[in-house]
């Protein structure tokens, strides 16, 4: 067999509602500093049931015109480079910079035949909307040359791709909730089997009404006007998850390469594992029998039992049926076998990103297992009896979280686990 190379996280960029670089997002987690605030999705007079986001602070997105918005002056883009981006893509343009920056990498490597780009999003359906509506209302139907590349699901890999001048490999992930896990999953193999000697991981969705509002048909978005305690995984008292965005760059790279580099490493992404529920298009197997066997895979993958693993970072967005299926999937696991990881879902702070949130929460176990700390359950007054034999921390504990699972789970039953642990030598 061909010699497996080890994978190392060496780079991350975070635009999302808790903090805009490492050091606030790490911040954040520490104290429980929440994102999530008041947020209006309709004009006024409207009377629309969902109050919160998770919101983005120094960016305003919110024209359909990249000329009119505003974000952070330490960026500086040229038009060229913003002219066929949705809100979202701006955000992971300024978290690829802080990812490479961190990452050390230069123009020559990101462009080399040895680097790919996996990019996850739901597109922009904002724009979507808008270029539509403008094609409709044009007596000859023509609409802007741009209006294709800067609204659909591929948008992030034709302009990053082309932004960035990616040779080794462009490629997207469509999984729902699970997207940017699967997309962190396959690249860690392209990196083992030695197709490439880094993957720059993109997971990016924005926070508007045109992304969020479409949930509340469903019933899947909580109607609780209070931003302190909407987001609420695992509680008895939630009622379901409270929409977020941002983008998050997760840069993964062989051992071989970080060393010859001297470049900075996080974590190693030991391996990971996967499933299918073939159960609903919506709702999780109510006994979380899907992300039992993704977490088994993982295991066997990684040569590990569940008492190895020190934390597990659940995906749980604070919806009835996905906290009560995770939790009863987590206690089958480890509970009954005698395991007892600490748990938590960080989206207590965030809200719930969609298609980013599994690059956004590898990148926040990748923070904590650098800093030592294992980041407690926002809002979690009174946990749901299913959670009953899971160590659930109302605060963040000042220890190191040892080995880490990252669960992700989406639409469709499809369930992601990642494995990571601290780096040695």
């Amino acid at each position: 067999m061909a010699q497996r190379h080890r994978v190392a996280v060496t780079g991350l960029g975070f635009i999302t509602s808790i903090g805009n670089d490492a050091a606030s997002v790490e911040a954040s987690l520490r104290s429980l500093r929440s994102g999530i605030a008041p947020f209006d999705f309709a004009d006024p007079g409207r009377a629309v049931a969902v109050k919160v986001a998770g919101t983005i602070k120094e960016f305003d997105t919110r024209s359909p015109y990249w000329s009119k918005w505003t974000y952070p002056a330490r960026y500086r883009f040229a038009p060229a480079a913003l002219r066929a981006l949705p809100p979202h893509g701006l955000y992971a343009l300024c978290a690829m910079e802080q990812a490479l920056a961190d990452a050390r990498l230069t123009p020559a490597l990101v462009g080399a035949d040895d680097t790919a780009l996996f990019s996850c999003s739901a597109g922009s359906p904002f724009l979507m909307r808008h270029y539509l509506n403008t094609l409709h209302d044009a007596p000859d139907m023509r609409g802007s040359p741009m209006g294709v590349v800067s609204s659909i699901s591929g948008t992030l890999n034709f302009n990053l791709g082309t932004h960035y001048k990616i040779r080794g490999g462009n490629c997207g992930f469509v999984s729902a909730c699970a997207s940017s896990s699967h997309a962190l999953g396959y690249a860690s193999d392209e990196i083992a089997s030695g197709r490439f000697s880094r993957v720059i991981v993109v997971g990016a969705e924005e926070p508007n009404t045109d992304a969020l509002i479409p949930f509340m048909s469903m019933k899947a978005l909580s109607a609780c006007a209070d931003a302190s305690v909407a987001s609420r995984p695992f509680d008895r008292q939630r009622d379901g998850f409270v929409g977020s965005g941002g983008a998050t760059v997760v840069i993964l790279e062989s051992s071989e390469s970080a060393a010859a580099r001297e470049a900075p490493i996080y974590a190693e992404l030991l391996g990971w594992g996967q499933s299918s529920d073939g159960f609903n298009v919506a709702m999780p197997q109510p006994e979380g029998e899907g992300l039992v066997r993704a977490i088994h895979r993982t295991l066997r993958a990684c040569e590990l039992t569940p008492k190895n693993i020190g934390y597990v970072n659940a995906h749980a967005t604070s919806t009835p049926q996905g906290d009560r299926a995770e939790a009863v999937a987590l206690n089958e696991v480890f509970t009954k076998t005698g395991a007892h990881p600490v748990v938590s879902s960080t989206k207590g702070l965030t809200g719930h990103p969609l298609s980013m949130s599994g690059a956004m929460e590898a990148a926040f176990c990748a923070l904590a297992l650098r800093g030592g700390f294992v980041p407690g359950n926002a809002n979690l007054t009174e946990p749901d009896p299913a959670c009953e034999g899971l160590t659930l921390p109302r605060t963040t504990l000042a220890q190191s979280p040892g080995i880490v699972l990252s669960n992700s789970c989406g639409f469709g039953g499809s369930n992601v686990v990642l494995a990571f642990a601290p780096w040695s030598p």
